[in-house]
Order: structure tokens, then sequence, then C-alpha cells
């Protein structure tokens, strides 16, 4: 069996050897279908966030497109729903259910813990305190609770970070332009590598260090030449620190609205936000699955339901 999470920018799949993940930005109406082609033949579970694309006219439609892109490729697939069962056509309860699937396999393991997933766009902070809780909240709800803070490793815009940066000391203003995302910032810092850096730069250009400064300088209007090396790096941390602050003051929220008693961090910035709030690396303990956790945890729960059958 294969797990498959669809999200609005990429496809996560878990297989026994491993994960892949395919840039598929679905507001682009990326050719979903090519993607999965290659895994066909095999049992799969699904879950899904992609639903929310702009592309979509609503959740339902979403649901709808992603469930028969899927079942032409995999018809008799199942689709893990906000009330942690499992389906096998479309509905609304399959909107928005891969934080909760990973929840559903790690309740038993980690009950008093809190999962905090880093992904590419947003980072889920899930409190494995009381399973039945989570069921059925929504993105808007969770939202509201801290549950979900819309902020993650690469696709970030630098300008929902900070508004202003200090450069050599004079507060500045920053330019509301996508010059740079997260992905600049953690490259720039060392924080990731090249080829960790799997989204589209704004400018279409290079992944390097110096690249990523570069853009980072253009979000005060500026060349990197202009202002220097330092004030570039400057902006990183600068921005690392306030994405860092509002991540770490919702995990202490849920820790202590939860009573929960550890953290946990897994997907592809597990590493990064596992340092900032003290949190275990569901990484070290799983490896290349974290990167695509609920993916993983999708097969796994498939599979736990169906007594480990193949």
């Amino acid at each position: 069996m294969i797990g498959i999470d669809i999200g609005g920018a990429n496809v996560k799949i878990a297989t026994e050897e491993g994960v892949s993940i395919h840039y598929c930005p679905l507001w682009e109406h990326a050719p979903l279908p090519d993607i999965l082609e290659p895994y066909a033949g095999q049992p799969a579970a699904v879950v899904m966030s992609g639903e929310q694309a702009d592309s979509f006219a609503s959740k339902e439609a979403g649901i709808a497109f992603i469930v028969g892109a899927v079942r032409a490729t995999f018809p008799q697939a199942l689709f893990y729903g906000m009330d942690g069962a499992f389906h096998t056509t479309a509905m609304p309860q399959l909107s928005a259910a891969n934080w909760l699937v990973s929840a559903d396999f790690l309740r038993t393991r980690h009950p008093g813990a809190v999962l905090v997933d880093m992904g590419s766009t947003t980072t889920d902070i899930i409190p494995l305190t009381d399973f039945d809780h989570l069921r059925g909240l929504s993105d808007l709800r969770r939202l509201q609770t801290g549950y979900l803070v819309y902020s993650g490793l690469l696709r970030t815009p630098v300008s929902s970070l900070v508004r202003s940066v200090a450069i050599d000391g004079t507060k500045t203003l920053v330019s509301s332009e996508r010059f740079a995302i997260a992905a600049d910032v953690h490259r720039a810092l060392g924080h990731i590598t090249e080829d960790r850096y799997t989204v589209p730069t704004p400018d279409n250009g290079e992944r390097s260090g110096d690249a990523s400064l570069q853009r980072l300088a253009r979000m005060v209007c500026a060349d990197l030449h202009e202002i220097g090396r330092d004030a570039a790096l400057d902006i990183a941390r600068q921005a690392w620190d306030a994405q860092k602050s509002q991540i770490t003051s919702q995990v202490v929220r849920v820790m202590k609205t939860q009573g929960a008693t550890s953290t946990l961090a897994a997907g592809i910035g597990s590493a990064v936000i596992a340092g900032a709030v003290g949190a275990t690396d569901l990484g070290e303990e799983l490896g290349i699955w974290s990167d695509a956790f609920p993916a993983f945890a999708v097969r796994e729960v498939a599979l736990r339901n169906a007594g480990r059958s193949p």
C-alpha cells in the first residue's frame, strides 16, 4: 500500500521504500493524474488539503476533482476524513484531514505530546492529548485555536513575516512584493541546502546562498551590493526570529490549554522547528518518512485498520 497526501502545492507519496515529494501547484491546474500514474496498480490510502486551492470555486469542487483524479488511477482508493474514518467517495468530511491522520497515528504512541509539523506552507500544531476533541475541526477553527499557523519553511512570503527590519540600526519598512520567501531566509541562514529548496524561486533564479541574499536585499528595494551581505543576513535573521516567535507562541498556547507535557517535530522543517521549540525530532526516529508525515501516517493507519495486510 502507498500513502498519498495531496496538498495545494505538493503531492507527497509514502511507500514501503521511502517518500517522494512532487511539486504540484493545483492553483495552476498542475497535472495531478500525471504525477499519480507511475504509482498505479497499488492499493492507496489518501488524505488531502489541496481542495482549498483557489483554482476551485469551493472546497466541494476541489474534493470532487481530487477524488476523481485519484480514482482514475486508483479505483479502490480509500480517503481519510475529518471524522477519523476512511471513505470511498467525495464528501465534505474529506476536507483538510491530513493533520488529523497524523494525530491518529501518533495518539497512542505519544498521548501527552503536541506535534509540530512544519511543511513548506504551514505549520500544524496538533495536541495528541484528546483525539476525539480533534475530530471535525475545520481549518478556520484551527486558526482560531492556534492549531494552524500559516507559516512554513519554504513558500511563506517574507513580507508576511516582518513589516520592517533594522538596516544598520535604521528601521526600514519592507516592500509588500513577493521578492523573497521563507526558503531564502532558511537558505541564507544555512538551515536548508540547495536541494531542499524545492519550490520555484520568486525571480526564477538560482537557489544558492548568494541568490537568496540578493532576493532578501530586494525586500528593502535594494541590490545586495548596496546594503552588503551582513545587512542581508540581518534581514534573514530578523525574518526567522519573527517566524520562530509566531510559531513558538502558539505552541506554548496549545501546550498550556491542552495540558501537554512534550513536543514532537515533523515535516520538511522538523530539524529547524525542533531546535526552535525544544521538540523531539521525529526525523531521527522515522527518517525520511517524517518529511511527508501525513502520507506516511495515512498509509500506516490504513494498514493498522486492515490488520497490516499489504
